[in-house]
C-alpha cells in the first residue's frame, strides 16, 4: 500500500466483518487452549505428551484466525449477521448435559448418578437434535441410537478408553 493510497483514506478498512469476527474467535479460541495447557508437557515428536495435541490445535487455529482476519482486510465479504440463539442454547447445552450425566455430580442437594456412554449418548444427540429448525422425531431417534451404539463400539471397545457404559445397569 503506498502512501498516496493512505492519504486519499483507501487506508485499510474492514471489508468483510464476518472473517474479522471469524478470526478473532478463532485467536481468542487458541489462546485459551494454550492457557488451558499450558502446564501440559508437550513430549517429542517420538514420544507425545499430554499437552501436544492441545497445543498444536492452539497453533493451528491460532495461525488460521490471523489469516481470516487479513483475508478480512483485503477481500470483499459478507456483513456480520445474527444467529440462532436456539442453536446455541441447544448444541452447547447438550455438551453440558453429556459433561455432566456421563459420570454424574453433586452439587449441594442436586445430585445426578452417573449414567454412562449408553444413556448420556443418545440424550446428548436427542437434547441437540431440538436445535434443527425441520426437527424429524423419528429420523434423530434413528439417529441417535446408531451413533450411539458406534461411539460405543468404538471408544469403549475398539480404542479400550475408561468411558463408563452403563453404572447403574452393568457396574461398568
Amino acid at each position: 500500500m503506498s502512501l498516496n493510497q493512505i492519504e486519499r483514506g483507501q487506508g485499510l478498512r474492514i471489508r468483510s466483518t464476518q472473517d474479522l469476527a471469524g478470526g478473532l474467535f478463532m485467536i481468542v479460541l487458541a489462546l485459551g487452549a494454550f492457557a488451558f495447557s499450558w502446564d501440559l508437557s508437550a513430549g517429542t515428536l517420538r514420544q507425545l505428551g499430554p499437552g501436544m495435541l492441545p497445543k498444536a490445535f492452539a497453533v493451528i487455529c491460532g495461525v488460521l484466525g490471523l489469516m481470516l482476519v487479513f483475508c478480512s482486510l483485503r477481500y470483499e465479504g459478507e456483513a456480520l449477521s445474527g444467529w440462532s440463539w436456539k442453536g446455541v442454547f441447544f448444541v452447547l447445552g447438550g455438551a453440558c448435559l453429556f459433561a455432566l450425566t456421563i459420570r454424574g455430580f453433586e452439587i449441594g442437594p442436586i445430585s445426578v448418578p452417573a449414567l454412562g456412554l449408553l444413556v448420556s449418548g443418545p440424550l446428548l444427540i436427542l437434547y441437540a437434535g431440538l436445535a434443527a429448525d425441520d426437527l424429524n422425531l423419528k429420523q434423530l431417534v434413528i439417529f441417535a441410537i446408531a451413533m450411539s451404539a458406534a461411539c460405543i463400539a468404538l471408544f469403549k471397545y475398539a480404542l479400550s478408553l475408561p468411558i463408563p457404559l452403563a453404572p447403574w445397569l452393568l457396574g461398568i
